[in-house]
């Protein structure tokens, strides 16, 4: 808000539980990418069956990990990370102003990717106590959560049933859309995290990012009161 002090402050803004989400499911990704290619023949580093069972176990694992971290996202409140105008204020307080402020956030964003990290010019975005994700962060991680997660465990769900529905008209030709459908989607994720790995060599040095998500300090601006706040409520989450 224009003409409110602020001042810069390391905050812890990663609970543990974020931090253990995060990287559990980075690594559960990737084991199943390994054994997913390997199942694929991309490789035969392990025997079918071995590939087999260390695949499914590792999916209905992260399946537990989703369906716990949206129950804990809503019980925390910390689903409305997610939304796009979640932290936007207008004068008019109209959605499509709403709207229109976020576009113009997201295309900064991508101006500065495509061109303004090559200038060295400075982020367009801040992390706040109310927002840690920018724009384009926010509509990448709600469209990995709506469409790409379940479209990859409910694909693997059927997989895993094949044997109870395998006897109903036209079954083969099921198995093979599910299949290509969880193909697609594993693809997605993986190109997801790939980028995602990416992007955390872009902060001010390689490692800054990934530092920030294993300690979960973030040096961010504070109002005189959120400061206030932290102090009296909160202040474990001082750095």
């Amino acid at each position: 808000m224009p003409g409110v002090k602020k001042t810069r402050q390391a905050v812890v803004i990663y609970t543990r539980y974020e931090r253990f989400w995060h990287w559990s499911q980075a690594g559960l990704i990737f084991f199943l990418a390994f054994t997913g290619f390997n199942l694929h023949g991309s490789y035969d580093l392990l025997s079918f069956e071995t590939a087999v069972t260390l695949h499914s176990y590792a999916a209905i694992t992260l399946m537990l990990l989703w369906i716990f971290t949206t129950f804990w996202n809503f019980t925390t409140g910390n689903w409305k990370q997610f939304l796009p105008f979640f932290g936007i204020r207008t004068p008019d307080g109209k959605r499509s102003s709403k709207f229109i402020i976020f576009l113009i956030r997201v295309f900064a964003v991508m101006r500065y990717y495509a061109y303004g990290i090559l200038k060295d010019e400075e982020h367009p975005f801040k992390k706040t106590l109310r927002r840690k994700q920018n724009a384009l962060q926010g509509m990448a991680y709600l469209t990995f959560m709506i469409f790409m997660g379940p479209a990859l465990w409910l694909t693997g769900i059927f997989y895993l049933t094949y044997d109870f529905w395998n006897e109903i008209p036209n079954a083969g030709l099921y198995l093979t859309i599910i299949a290509f459908i969880h193909t697609a989607a594993a693809f997605i994720i993986i190109a997801f995290a790939v980028i995602h790995v990416y992007m955390t060599t872009t902060g001010h040095t390689p490692f800054h990012y990934i530092k920030g998500m294993i300690t979960g300090v973030e040096e961010i601006e504070l109002t005189d009161v959120e400061k206030a706040y932290l102090e009296q409520d909160h202040p474990e989450r001082l750095g």
